[in-house]
C-alpha cells in the first residue's frame, strides 16, 4: 500500500494508537540509556523524557496535539544543538529506534512511514562532521 506523507502520518496514529507509541518509546529509551555513546545526551529524568517523546511522536503521526499544547513548537534542531551529533550518533540513535520498532511489532503501512521519518529526522540532527 502506498501512502503519501501527510496521509501516512494520519494513518500511523490510527493504526497504532497511544499504547503502541508509549511501548515504542519505552523500548527505545531502554536501549539508549544502556548505550555509552548516546546516554550522556539524554536527561536523567527518564520518565519525563519518555513522556515528551511519546507525545511528540503521537502528534507528529496524526494523534492529539498535546505535545504542542504543553511545549510549543518542537524546534527539534534547536533543542539538539547543545549536543555533538555526528554520523556515529545518528546511526546509533536510528539503530535503537528501528530495534524498538521491531520489538514492539510495528507493522506496515505504519512501519514504512515511521522509518522514512526517523531516517530523515536522524540525519537532520547531525551538527558536526
Amino acid at each position: 500500500m502506498s501512502i503519501n506523507v501527510f496521509d501516512g502520518r494520519l494513518a500511523v496514529f490510527g493504526q497504532l494508537g497511544e499504547d503502541a507509541f508509549r511501548r515504542l518509546v519505552h523500548a527505545f529509551y531502554s536501549r539508549v540509556y544502556a548505550d555509552p555513546l548516546l546516554r550522556p545526551m539524554f536527561p536523567d529524568d527518564r520518565p519525563a523524557a519518555e513522556e515528551r517523546l511519546s507525545l511528540f511522536l503521537m502528534q507528529y503521526f496524526g494523534g492529539p496535539t498535546t505535545y504542542s499544547e504543553r511545549r510549543g513548537h518542537p524546534r527539534l534542531r534547536m533543542r539538539h544543538l547543545p549536543f555533538s551529533i555526528g554520523q556515529r550518533e545518528r546511526d546509533a540513535w536510528l539503530g535503537h529506534m528501528l530495534a524498538a520498532m521491531d520489538e514492539v511489532g510495528i507493522a506496515e503501512p505504519a512501519r514504512a512511514a515511521m522509518i522514512d521519518y526517523f531516517e530523515h529526522a536522524a540525519t537532520f540532527m547531525i551538527n558536526r562532521d
